[in-house]
């Protein structure tokens, strides 16, 4: 008999289809749980940045929200967000932030502010689309379910949406 060294092809086949099926079990949990990861981060962002708007309101009185979210990360003094967040169109963890000031009074204070999260790309990066405003309610959409709405007079969440628990 022959002194046999190494593995025969049965065997490394074998142990191939073993690690493609443990594979193919674990990828798609590994994806689920980066969108829920990225859709947990949507909502906490929107709630620091709801958060942030109405210090920045307490701080100033008479201005009211201010008209970007610069106006957050001030130079020279403690800002109320981190400067990334405070850019002009932040991006964060798969989703696009966009803050839109209401219009102001006679007075040029502005009293409403609403902030959408859309991900970057639908169904990869979240399937929801989220939405905050002065009330300080997150709401979520369905990507699928079309464009971000805004809120209607006395309304929680815009036409579609649905407060998130």
């Amino acid at each position: 008999m022959k002194n046999r060294k190494g593995f025969t092809l049965v065997e490394i086949m074998i142990v191939v289809a073993i690690i493609a099926l443990l594979a193919a079990i674990a990828i798609p949990n590994l994806l689920r749980a980066r969108l829920n990861a990225n859709e947990s981060a949507a909502i906490a962002t929107e709630q620091t940045l709801s958060s942030a708007l109405q210090s920045f309101r307490a701080a100033n009185p008479g201005t009211g929200f201010p008209a970007t979210l610069l106006a957050l990360a001030p130079a020279g003094q403690p800002p109320y967000v981190d400067t990334t967040l405070a850019a002009a169109a932040p991006s964060r963890q798969g989703y696009n932030f966009t803050y839109t000031p209401g219009a102001a009074d006679a007075n040029g204070v502005v009293h409403q502010f609403d902030v959408d999260a859309v991900p970057i790309t639908a169904n990869v990066t979240g399937v929801r689309a989220f939405y905050i405003d002065e009330q300080g309610v997150v709401c979520a959409i369905p990507v699928s379910a079309g464009a971000v709405g805004h809120v209607a007079a006395g309304a929680t969440c815009p036409a579609g949406y649905a407060p998130v628990q």
